[in-house]
């Protein structure tokens, strides 16, 4: 991932509605949830969801696929895994206790996600 593509998603993530939607789709796993609940489950309406996930599939953090008359929305892993790794790329300078508990974290996610496929 290079600076650019870090800043938009940087940008994407920095709005509190889209934070706890990305949230929310790394939670749903690969089955992803579709575009009418993710609006329940943050208590505002279908428009304003609308809004929020199209800037996060233009930072490319989400993913849609139609499935009958609804939009299902999926994290999109790599992308999120590209910039844990953009920010953690250089973190350890000489000190590996800034870094072990994020790769620990990190490395419990990938397992799991391993599984789940």
């Amino acid at each position: 991932m290079d600076e650019r593509q870090a800043l938009t998603s940087f940008g994407a993530l920095s709005q509190e509605s889209r934070l706890q939607i990305v949230r929310m789709l790394v939670v749903a796993g690969p089955d992803g949830m579709a575009a009418g609940t993710i609006a329940e489950r943050l208590e505002v309406s279908p428009s304003n969801v609308s809004f929020h996930l199209k800037e996060l599939d233009r930072a490319g953090l989400v993913s849609q696929q139609r499935e009958s008359r609804s939009i299902v929305y999926t994290a999109n892993y790599d992308a999120l895994g590209d910039l844990v790794r953009f920010l953690m790329e250089d973190c350890c300078a000489g000190h590996p206790q800034v870094c072990t508990p994020a790769v620990q974290v990190a490395a419990c996610c990938l397992s799991t996600r391993e599984t789940v496929r």
